[in-house]
């Protein structure tokens, strides 16, 4: 319970920067799965790829405010990549 006015105002900041940190975070965790997905269902390449490109931009994007690390972003995004160049050469 904050006893002071800055310790009411940290926890509303607090409530409002988690609520903002989970939308970023479901957004790039609702873009992976669309992958996996595409990938199971056995899409074409070329959708895939450009679904890729999506996800690498939501990485990005919570890399930069901050929601996850930067290295953080880059591992997914590299484990992402391995996946996506394995279905392609797969399929073709």
């Amino acid at each position: 319970m904050p006893n002071n006015a800055s310790a009411k105002k940290r926890v509303k900041q607090t409530a409002k920067r988690t609520m903002i940190n989970k939308a970023v975070k479901t957004k790039f965790r609702n873009a992976s799965k669309r992958i996996f997905k595409a990938i199971e269902q056995g899409e074409d390449a070329a959708s895939v790829t450009s679904m890729l490109s999506d996800v690498y931009s939501t990485l990005d994007k919570a890399a930069k405010v901050g929601t996850i690390h930067k290295n953080t972003a880059s591992r997914k995004k590299a484990r992402l990549t391995a996946r996506v160049k394995a279905y392609v050469e797969a399929k073709q």
